[in-house]
């Protein structure tokens, strides 16, 4: 790779050539030469012809005088236009080169000149006695940011932020946009004072928290740092490989900083790389998990609480990875929405699940919850009618849960959804209530058919002394609204005594059984006999073939031992 200062030379060598033309030069010094050699006869002959008005000067003498001052004037015309050209030329290189070290919109650094800067930090700190840190800066939310003030804003806000940024940093610092809405800075800093980056992290968040005029409205912006720093003399001879890891480090514990919740910094620690890795692990696991049939459906019952009798399944998903075992919702259904997959993955289980709950008995229903991110997609209800109608599963035995953030992300997407299911027969529950704003209003506008209290509320319920009153105020809500309740949670007697004590609802939970597979909720059902009548009828009808086997078999066994 070739360095910049080799790049300079050649450029200044080939406009040193240019400005020492040869073929401007070669003519211009022969025409001097025959002009003085011509112009020392050509010259007296012409200022006597002048002075007498007899004589006449020799004509190709004369004739080669003129050619000779032309040839000087084409000369000298093609040397001054040369030099301008290599003027312009050089202007253009350097402001070339300039281009290529900085970022066009902020005028900082760019990605590519960063790491020699940083690595030029390393090698002039590596005899003092001052360290090296490199902190990672990326805005929050800034999607956001280009959504509503639109990619002018998002530009303003951008070359403002790399100001407030620039206007922060120390004696030797230097900031770098490094693409999108990520800077890095490399500062000095004394090894005995590490609380100083402390405080620099901590400016760098209180002056880009200011508001950021665009005409008549302001942008809100907040920053996510990361900090990653020399704790011994740096070696020079490793300053890049130095500077790239910094970097990297820096990189990672900005990625904490967000999943702290953002607005923050975080320092780099070695487990913070370890944990990272095992992320990336878990991202190419599920990616290729999805397809090899990995994840498979759950089926946790739901119980009339007054009869004790089982009404239907709630579907949860869990992952049976070859690598990690059976991993818990938690854990990989976050990942997912992370990582762009969560739709595949959703629509993979809730086929399983159709083509599962066929085989149980019709008064059976199944209970589904879709993600917040599924819900943006405003084809999202044409894709779940068309899985009902390729599984031959009917409507009004699904029940979709949505959460109450949902409704705060695109009501206008979310009613669409919601009405386009419900007008297919399909059942619409708002999960998790009493967690979120969920205001009167979108009850009375929103189709539901079912509000599901919280287990958080549920399980409060058997501590002694618990106050019931969230409990009985949704059951009242709910009642008003004519709408049906089930209660998540139920793991012992207690709460559930409590709850029958409310009226009719529906409950779940590990006082039941815990969830099980399609396997071992296959069989339950079939004890209970509550399968799909023609599936019984062929479970029966293979049984009874399957005992007059045995009875044949017995018979033959009998007569060939008499």
């Amino acid at each position: 790779m070739k360095t910049t200062s080799e790049t300079n030379g050649r450029e200044t060598a080939r406009f040193g050539r240019a400005e020492r033309d040869i073929v401007a030069l070669g003519i211009a010094t022969a025409a001097l030469i025959l002009f003085v050699g011509t112009g020392g006869v050509v010259l007296p002959q012409i200022i006597r012809a002048w002075m007498d008005g007899n004589s006449q000067p020799d004509t190709v003498l004369a004739n080669a005088l003129l050619l000779n001052i032309a040839l000087i004037i084409f000369g000298w015309r093609r040397y001054a236009e040369l030099s301008n050209e290599v003027r312009e030329r050089r202007r253009a290189e350097e402001k070339a080169q300039q281009l290529a070290k900085t970022d066009a919109l902020t005028g900082l650094l760019n990605r590519r000149c960063f790491i020699p800067a940083a690595a030029s930090l390393v090698t002039e700190v590596a005899e003092t006695n001052q360290g090296v840190a490199v902190l990672m800066v990326d805005l929050d939310n800034f999607k956001q940011i280009n959504d509503i003030h639109g990619h002018k804003g998002g530009d303003i806000a951008l070359t403002e932020v790399a100001r407030r940024i620039d206007a922060m940093m120390p004696v030797g610092g230097t900031v770098a946009r490094l693409g999108g809405d990520e800077f890095a800075c490399v500062v000095p800093y004394e090894r005995r004072m590490p609380d100083k980056l402390d405080q620099l992290a901590a400016g760098l968040i209180d002056a880009v928290r200011a508001p950021i005029k665009t005409g008549s409205k302001d942008i809100e912006t907040s920053l996510s740092i990361g900090i990653a720093r020399t704790i011994e003399n740096p070696d020079p001879e490793t300053a890049e490989e130095t500077a790239q890891a910094l970097l990297h480090h820096a990189d990672i514990a900005m990625y904490h900083a967000k999943k702290r919740g953002r607005n923050g910094y975080a320092w780099f620690e070695p487990t913070m790389e370890s944990e990272l890795r095992f992320r990336n692990e878990l991202e190419t696991g599920i990616r290729a998990g999805i397809p090899k049939g990995e994840f498979v459906p759950f089926y946790e019952q739901q119980i009339d609480l007054g009869t004790g009798e089982l009404v239907g399944f709630e579907m949860l998903a869990r992952w049976n990875s070859p690598q990690f075992g059976l991993v818990s919702p938690e854990i990989f259904i976050p990942i997912s929405e992370d990582i762009g997959v969560i739709a595949e993955l959703s629509e993979h289980l809730i086929k399983q699940a159709l083509e599962d709950a066929k085989k149980w008995d019709p008064r059976l229903t199944l209970s589904i919850n879709i993600s917040p991110l599924q819900l943006r997609d405003p084809w999202f209800s044409q894709k779940l009618l068309r899985m009902l109608v390729e599984s031959g599963f009917p409507p009004h035995r699904l029940d979709i849960e949505i959460t109450e953030s949902c409704l705060h992300e695109n009501i206008g997407v979310v009613r669409s959804v919601v009405t386009s299911l419900k007008n297919q027969g399909v059942q619409i529950s708002l999960d998790d209530f009493g967690t979120g704003y969920s205001s009167l209003a979108q009850l009375r506008s929103l189709p539901f058919d079912r509000l599901k209290i919280d287990r958080s509320f549920v399980t409060e319920l058997a501590h002694e002394g618990a106050n019931a009153k969230i409990v009985e105020a949704i059951v009242s809500l709910g009642r008003g609204f004519d709408l049906p309740i089930t209660a998540e949670g139920i793991e012992n007697d207690e709460v559930l005594k409590v709850l029958r004590t409310m009226g009719q609802l529906k409950g779940q939970g590990y006082l039941y059984g815990r969830p099980e597979d399609a396997t071992k909720t296959f069989a339950r059902l079939k004890l209970k006999r509550m399968l799909a009548p023609e599936v019984q009828e062929e479970i029966e009808r293979s049984e009874a073939e399957a005992g007059q086997r045995a009875v044949e078999t017995a018979e033959t066994e009998s007569r060939a031992a008499g």
